[in-house]
């Protein structure tokens, strides 16, 4: 059962021969120059193109990564000036990022349109932001709720990290080198990158590595948050004529000696591998205009331990994870008139893991040292797996000009199983067939435009979500945000995310003569969440090696609500202000209490002045305190706090750029309410992760 998709995704590759038995224009090889001269080629991996009839509804873009003047850890520090997001934090290294209090595979975490690599650890110490470099981010593009049906299961979002891509018409070779240093932690980072375009082909190469220290919070108290990382990638692109193109990608990650102050263990080694391909036609003649495959490949060994936790003085242990993700997609566009465009497909999502977590234990009960002490070995994945194969429908129709009608809808074939069940999980459940869920997603939205500068958009969508490997199987290991062990339950029934949303955007100037103009927009959601997955104390479940145990469970009843809100004025072509606002509520009706890691009330205000070779800006981000408390996983009340920071970019000549930072100028300290506390340090209680003090940092770039 195991390969059942597997065979049935490799069974469609031969439909590659269908895109390209399509007819087309006969064109000489000049103009196949020309056109690859002058165009960037995307591939199928943006989804936001700036298209207002093709584009999902409610959507964000973040572009001009490479601006930045303080370097990012890695790539979830990208999104921090998006609205709605939050991030979870274990330490400096392992972050995931939130999204309207979605996280997890709550959300459609990808790059390039589908390419996943997914997390070995339990614990999430290799989240798949930290498994491609931030320098090879072009821009990221979110879609914030499940209002598309074309880039895998959503349930709350899609998150895209869209890699670089040459621009065909910058033919020879480009590149440029990048480095950086802060002075909290000590920390400084390189960087480099390389591209060779020709007519029909193109290469592009990036490389990094990164060496971060402990940093030191407001109150100066070191945190143990050190980690190294070394990254790279390769890809090249091909060709042969205007309608076909061709690309295929590699790049490795690998960290090493990475602290998690949140977390029980440390990451010795994190090392993944990610492999893609991607072929695409477009401008076809006939009712189908393109056609686009993606395949991909990854894998991630990840080695941890307590090797400098005190607990190592009683008992060693050390954990070697892996796991293995593959998948793919084959999609169409189908166009029968010109008001209405189709785009039908599949995809296949896989992933397995494996592992054995090695345990000696040192000291006997009276404290006194074990003469032989012995290895004990527990499984902690259980050899599991699982598939999704997915089939879908999406449509764009155009009643007139500034209406458009969006509609899809999708079918998840889900399979899981553990191969190597372990004993103890076999008392609990007996034995474990293969379980399948079935699940159906769709949307519907409306997009108006009575002008060029005006937006209204309103959408309904359902998204589900199966119950994830680790709330499936996991076995007796600590990975949420309490100090409990969880026992997986491969009877949780998927979740079901009913959402709507109501939105618009806008630009207008003061008067006709006035230089002031203004860019404001605001969005209100409720949603509606059935069999939510959530995790109750089950005392049944307590053996002497682990007294306190969760094991996860449905609740029948919960619901988000919340709303964004930004302006930004540009007082004249060079000084902008902008204010943004972003709250939500969440409520878990079974518990009458909040959801958990619940982000507060969010503004934020910026001040930017920007000239061809100069620029600053000035931030101030504030958060109210979060009192609306998951107590059930043993959250407690975070205080509000503000913070200011500074930025500041130079480019003396073409091609060079000097950038300088504060953050934290006032050297406050806090924390976020999605910040893990501390776990098996010596010097430290159990009280959440205090964030960096103040911290100063120089960026410089040199682009050829």
């Amino acid at each position: 059962m195991k390969n059942k998709y597997k065979w049935l995704m490799l069974a469609c590759l031969p439909m590659l021969s269908f895109g390209q038995e399509i007819k087309e224009e006969i064109i000489n090889d000049q103009d196949s120059i020309e056109f690859l001269a002058s165009d960037k080629i995307h591939l199928s991996d943006i989804i936001i193109k700036g298209d207002f009839f093709t584009d999902p509804t409610f959507t964000i873009e973040v572009n001009n990564q490479d601006k930045k003047a303080v370097q990012p850890k890695n790539v979830a520090d990208l999104f921090q000036d998006v609205d709605g997001m939050s991030f979870i934090k274990r330490g400096n290294y392992a972050i995931d990022p939130s999204f309207r209090a979605s996280q997890y595979e709550e959300l459609n975490i990808q790059y390039d349109g589908g390419v996943k690599a997914m997390h070995a650890c339990p614990n999430r110490m290799d989240p798949v932001t930290t498994h491609v470099l931030p320098e090879d981010i072009d821009k990221i593009e979110i879609i914030k709720g499940p209002y598309s049906v074309r880039y895998g299961a959503n349930f709350g979002g899609v998150i895209n990290m869209v890699t670089n891509k040459p621009d065909l018409g910058d033919l020879g070779i480009s590149g440029d080198l990048k480095a950086g240093y802060e002075s909290n932690g000590n920390t400084y980072l390189t960087a480099t990158g390389l591209k060779y375009v020709a007519n029909k082909f193109h290469l592009k190469g990036n490389l990094g590595y990164r060496d971060f220290g402990n940093y030191k919070d407001g109150n100066g108290v070191e945190v143990p948050s050190a980690f190294r990382s070394t990254d790279y990638s390769l890809g090249a692109g091909f060709s042969p004529s205007i309608k076909h193109h061709f690309m295929v990608n590699w790049r490795q990650s690998f960290g090493r000696d990475v602290l998690h102050a949140g977390l029980p263990m440390d990451t010795d080694s994190d090392d993944s591998s990610i492999f893609s391909f991607d072929y695409y036609a477009d401008h076809l003649e006939g009712k189908i205009k393109q056609v686009a495959f993606k395949a991909y490949y990854s894998f991630v060994d990840h080695v941890m331990s307590n090797s400098l936790r005190p607990s190592f003085n009683k008992m060693s242990a050390i954990s070697e994870v892996e796991a293995t993700t593959y998948g793919g997609k084959l999609e169409a566009q189908y166009v029968p008139n010109e008001s209405l465009k189709l785009y039908l497909g599949a995809d296949m999502f896989n992933v397995e893991r494996a592992g054995t977590k090695y345990m000696i234990k040192k000291l006997d009960m009276q404290g006194n040292p074990i003469a032989n002490p012995s290895t004990m070995e527990s499984d902690v994945w259980q050899d599991a797996y699982v598939n999704d194969l997915g089939l879908f429908v999406e449509a764009n129709y155009q009643f007139k000009k500034p209406l458009v009608l969006k509609a899809g809808l999708r079918l998840d074939f889900i399979e899981s199983k553990p191969e190597l069940v372990a004993e103890n999980f076999k008392q609990i459940y007996g034995e474990l067939d293969t379980y399948h869920d079935t699940n159906l997603s769709g949307h519907i939205g409306l997009k108006f435009s009575p002008n060029k500068k005006m937006i209204y958009e309103l959408a309904i969508g359902q998204g589900v979500r199966s119950a994830n490997m680790t709330e499936r199987y996991i076995n007796y290991f600590t990975v949420g945000q309490d100090r409990y062990n969880y026992v997986g339950n491969p009877n949780l029934k998927p979740e079901i995310n009913c959402q709507v949303e109501l939105g618009f955007k806008n630009k207008a100037r003061l008067n006709e003569n006035s230089q002031i103009k203004f860019n404001y927009g605001a969005s209100v959601y409720y949603s509606m969440i059935e069999n939510y997955i959530s995790a109750i104390i089950d005392p049944s479940l307590a053996t002497m090696m682990a007294p306190d145990v969760k094991t996860y469970i449905n609740v029948e009843e919960a619901y988000k609500t919340g709303f964004e809100f930004f302006v930004d004025t540009q007082i004249n072509p060079s000084c902008s202000f902008g204010t943004s606002l972003a709250h939500v509520y969440a409520k878990n009706k079974d518990f009458d209490e909040s959801l958990p890691l619940l982000p507060p009330f969010t503004a934020k205000f910026n001040l930017m002045y920007e000239q061809d070779d100069f620029g600053a800006n000035l931030k101030f981000r504030a958060l109210s305190t979060q009192k609306n408390l998951a107590t059930s996983f043993g959250e407690t009340e975070t205080p509000g706090y503000g913070i200011w920071d500074f930025e500041m970019t130079y480019m003396p000549i073409k091609g060079l750029s000097i950038g300088g930072a504060v953050q934290n100028m006032f050297d406050k300290a806090y924390h976020n309410h999605q910040n893990f506390s501390f776990v098996n340090q010596s010097d430290f209680g159990d009280v959440p992760i205090n964030e960096p003090g103040r911290n100063f940092s120089i960026f410089t770039r040199y682009s050829f």
